[in-house]
């Protein structure tokens, strides 16, 4: 029994280490990329409140460098790579805002880079990336198949594969989020959180309940690409094809192995799936009450307020505005399509 006893506190303390580490980890990524970011606002909205009996906030992550989140994992990754890694160049896949981050940060860094790109890539954002001078080379049908390509292609030519989502680096860069959502409000009861490959919700996730144990973190996607929410209740990775959707920055499988996965599987509370009915309706909602334009997988997280909006009373909701990339012509033109 003494044998036993000793071996659950070795485990407990192996992972409260871990979880001390990664803590550690967003706290430096905080100050390594602070200077290359923006900490970007956390508004209340009086309308998304009025719908429920709860505090609406929304962190507008749309607002920042690139229009998304995926500017803070960029600069982390990137930051932490060697001299020589640098200067023989980089090769990443992504939708649009990885890449879109990853091309930007490289620039700014002056490394080469090449971003591998799926064929449903947004137009908007594939020529962002190549306004910024990265090289781009369009494969697969999701961003999973282009992930594959792009991470086969940097082992041949022996260059730093950048995941946008599979990666420490990463994912404690996303995790800086979290650092500023406690620094901006006194304390939230529930944070939702668009999903894909799960490197945003997991570094907000695992930082976010060292501080606020209680939160409930809501995890949700497009019922069109459902790959981390699926596997999530089958208990391992599934290997799911996506379909058309709105929320094409979410949209992809995942790679089998992905650090993501166990963690989504631990730290998520609730899921949730929403139409692309669902989705367009929240982007136009948040457009006409909160006079700004988001993308789709930003309108996942509304529709999903939206959907679960009387399961809580007198909280205080958080709501990740996690990018808007997507130009006004195009918008309007969805919003006002039948």
């Amino acid at each position: 029994m003494a044998f036993l006893f000793i071996l659950i506190n070795y485990f407990e303390y192996i992972n409260l280490s871990k979880s001390m580490s990664f803590y550690n980890n967003v706290k430096n990524a905080s100050i390594y990329i602070k200077d290359h970011i923006k900490k970007t606002n956390l508004i209340y909205s009086k309308y998304f409140s009025t719908l429920s009996s709860n505090e609406v906030y929304f962190k507008l992550e749309n607002t920042q460098i690139t229009g998304s989140f995926k500017i803070r994992g960029a600069f982390n990754k990137l930051l932490s790579l060697s001299q020589k890694e640098k200067e023989k160049g980089i090769i990443t896949a992504s939708t649009g805002n990885h890449g879109l981050a990853v091309a930007y940060a490289s620039n700014k860094l002056n490394i080469s880079c090449k971003i591998y790109v799926p064929n449903i890539a947004s137009d908007i954002k594939v020529n962002k990336i190549k306004k910024l001078g990265s090289k781009v080379i369009y494969f697969g049908e999701d961003c999973l198949e282009a992930e594959k390509k792009a991470r086969k292609d940097s082992n041949k030519e022996k260059l730093a594969f950048i995941s946008p989502y599979n990666d420490e680096y990463v994912m404690s860069g996303q995790g800086t989020l979290a650092v500023e959502l406690i620094e901006q409000i006194k304390k939230l009861d529930v944070v939702i959180v668009s999903v894909g490959g799960g490197g945003l919700i997991s570094g907000i996730s695992k930082y976010i309940k060292s501080t606020w144990p209680e939160i409930v973190v809501v995890g949700c996607s497009p019922e069109n690409s459902p790959a981390m929410i699926n596997s999530m209740y089958s208990g391992k990775i599934l290997d799911i094809k996506s379909k058309p959707t709105l929320s094409d920055g979410t949209a992809g499988g995942l790679e089998p192995g992905s650090i993501t996965f166990p963690i989504c599987c631990e730290y998520i509370d609730q899921t949730i799936l929403v139409t692309e009915d669902e989705i367009k309706k929240a982007m136009e909602l948040y457009y006409n009450n909160e006079n700004q334009i988001i993308e789709g997988a930003a309108g996942v997280a509304i529709a999903t307020f939206l959907k679960i909006k009387n399961h809580f009373s007198e909280k205080k909701i958080g709501i990740i505005i996690c990018g808007g990339n997507i130009d006004q012509k195009s918008f309007l033109s969805l919003i006002n399509a039948n």
